[in-house]
Formats: C-alpha cells, structure tokens, sequence
C-alpha cells in the first residue's frame, strides 16, 4: 500500500495505547510539533514554526508483518495486525490441515497465544502427534519460529454441563481419562488457569447424516447438526463471554450452503449454517451489549481437510469453484486463517454481526459459467492458474 502526503507542511501521527498503531508522516526539517495522541483517530497537526521547510511530496511503502514474539511490545511499524499479549481460544482443533489449525497459526504468526479445545476422543492422538513433531513441518510461523500451543483442553461442545451427559457417553472407554470437558467445565477451567481471553474462534461442525438429502433427514439427524455446528457456538459465548476482555472477538466458520442451495450437503447442515449466521448478528448485538465483544462469522470456500472428507463431493466443489469462482485458483487453510486474524485484530475494531466471504469470490456468482450453455460466450479466463 502506498501512501501519498498531500500536505508536506503538515504532520499526522497517530499513536495508539495498544501495541497496533498506524503512523503516516513526511519528513521534515527544522521546526518543531506537539504530538497528539489518539485510540479512535488520526489528526493533523500545523508546525508551530513558520520558517519550516519541508522536503518534496514523497510515497512511503507501508509494510504488514506478522509477529509470533510476544515478548517485544515496542509499536510495529506501518499498519500491522498485531495481537500480541492476546490470548486466542480456539475451538475445534484436532488435526493440522482444517481451517481451526489455519486460524491459530495466523493468530500465533500476529503473536496471540494460542490455547486450543479438542475434541475428546481426538485429543489423544492429537497431542501424541503435537508431542512426537508430526505437526512440526505445519507450525512453522512467517519467521520461521514453531507455533507453540500452551495448553490443550478435552472438549465436547455438543455438552454444556456435567449434568448434560448421557451415561453411556459417561462409561464410553473413547472418554476414558478425560474429565471437565463440558463447555461449562472447560471455560472454568481456562479462568482458572489464564483468568481471561480476548479471542473465541468456533470451528466445529457435525451432521451424522450429512450425506443424507434434507428429505431423508431423520430428527435426530437433524437436530443433531443443530446442536454440534450452531447452538455450540451460542454455548461456548455464553460460558467464555464473561473471561474474555472488553474488546475481544469472536469467530466462527459458516458455508454458502447456508443461503444457496448446494446438493449433497445434506443431513440439516445447511439449516444448521443459516442459524449460525442468523445467531451471529443476534449474538453480536447481545454479546456487544453486555460484554463489549465482537461477533463475526466467516463462509470460507471449499477445503481438502480431513473433516470435509465426510462430505463425499469436496473435490467436485473444489474444482467446480476453480472453475467458476471470480479468482481461479484453490482456497487455501491460510487465507482464511489470515481472515480471522484480521477480524480479531484492532483493525476490525468497528466489524461485527458480518458475514465475510472467503472463497474466491464464489458467493458473488449467480451462474455456473462452465456449463455448456455458455460454451459461445467470450468469457475470460486466467490462464496462469
């Protein structure tokens, strides 16, 4: 990005009391200012001095880095996404190539810490992996650091309380050793070791009759994608919402299935996403309200993760976007990761109730311009990808 100084005999600062600040200057020689510092906006300044020169009209080149050291709390240069000294919960991560994993190293490459909730019969192998370095290719940050995870916590957020829990989830031997892993217990036990958050990330989504066309669709089915892909988004606000510090963020993960009807993404899920989204700006509201959080949600794109294996056409919507979708190319974990490090960062500080799409730009189509019916029309193509 480049910035031009319009005004060389004019100076603006701007100096923020968190660690993200923007600066744009021209330099100046001779003379002298006050400083003005501001939380909220930029000012200018006129020189106190009126035999002032100043050099010629220049552009400056402003830089954005990503840092994973949260010992340095110095101001970064340009205009940074900087979350240092934050602290990120992230819900959902069990594996290292889903969009949760993705999120935290964007978070932990902005300087967050990162605290992660597994699943609990994932949680073994995911920590017997983290432990033994098989995740060590993917924790590699910006520079060139490994992301560390503090702490990971059992969870299952389809449960809110201990009193919640069948019996024979109870004796099931998959949650053999594991205990305080309700969404109560959990953020319990997040005060009690860290005393507050400022970042929610929600990834968890699980329809047991996914491949199941909507008209086939059992209740249980169905209000089984409810519980574990929306009302555990609403569950996990209302038990970290009160630990997380004025001015967090919090984010979820939806799916254009939500407002489009996408065949084979069956099962309710597509109920389930548009409740997310509709619980996104209700929650917005009531979380901004009582709490003074953000509450966002992104629809990203398709995604060979190991979850999207469940639905049996990924690799057909994963080249049907490249086909389609305004930028043709493949969706990357980091891209959205990327996004969500944007919205829980001070630059998103005025962004909530949104829906962001990460995906190409396909949520922008109105037709699929492979088909055949639009075999004569000179519809441009980028032929680098």
């Amino acid at each position: 990005m480049h910035i031009a100084i319009a005004r060389p005999s004019a100076f603006s600062f701007c100096e923020d009391s968190k660690p993200s600040i923007a600066v744009f200057s021209s330099h100046i020689r001779g003379g002298s200012c006050a400083k003005l510092k501001s939380s909220c906006h930029i000012s200018s300044i006129q020189l106190l001095s009126q035999n002032v020169k100043s050099s010629p009209l220049r552009y400056e080149r402003m830089i954005t880095k990503s840092m994973s050291d949260s010992s340095d709390i110095k101001p970064l240069p340009g205009l940074p996404v900087d979350l240092r000294g934050k602290k990120a919960f992230i819900a959902g991560v069990a594996d290292d190539n889903g969009y949760g994993w993705a999120i935290a190293k964007s978070l932990a490459a902005a300087g967050a810490e990162i605290l992660v909730g597994t699943w609990v019969p994932a949680l073994n192998i995911f920590e017997t992996s983290l432990r033994r370095g098989k995740f060590d290719e993917s924790r590699v940050l910006p520079d060139g650091s490994l992301m560390e995870i503090t702490k990971v916590y059992p969870l299952d957020a389809v449960y809110d309380t201990p009193e919640d829990v069948p019996e024979d989830v109870k004796t099931n031997k998959r949650y053999a050793g594991s205990s305080k892993w309700t969404v109560k217990e959990v953020a319990e036990s997040v005060k009690e070791d860290f005393g507050s958050i400022d970042i929610l990330v929600h990834s968890l989504a699980n329809g047991p009759e996914v491949s199941k066309p909507l008209l086939e669709t059992s209740r249980y089915g169905y209000l089984a994608a409810i519980s574990a892909s929306s009302y555990s988004y609403v569950s996990l606000l209302q038990h970290f919402a009160p630990i997380m510090n004025r001015g967090g963020a919090s984010i979820s993960l939806t799916y254009i299935a939500s407002e489009r009807i996408i065949p084979g993404y069956g099962g309710g899920m597509s109920s389930a996403k548009a409740a997310l989204e509709s619980d996104t700006q209700v929650l917005a509201f009531e979380a901004g309200r009582k709490h003074g959080i953000r509450v966002n949600t992104i629809s990203a794109g398709p995604l060979r993760s190991r979850a999207a294996k469940a639905i049996d056409f990924i690799d057909m919507m994963i080249d049907y976007s490249s086909e389609n979708a305004p930028l043709q190319k493949e969706l990357s974990a980091e891209e959205v990761g990327n996004a969500a490090a944007f919205l829980a960062s001070p630059l998103a500080s005025a962004i909530t109730g949104a829906v962001l799409y990460v995906d190409n730009g396909l949520n922008a189509m109105g037709v699929g311009v492979d088909s055949p019916v639009f075999k004569d029309l000179d519809i441009p193509r980028d032929n680098k990808n």
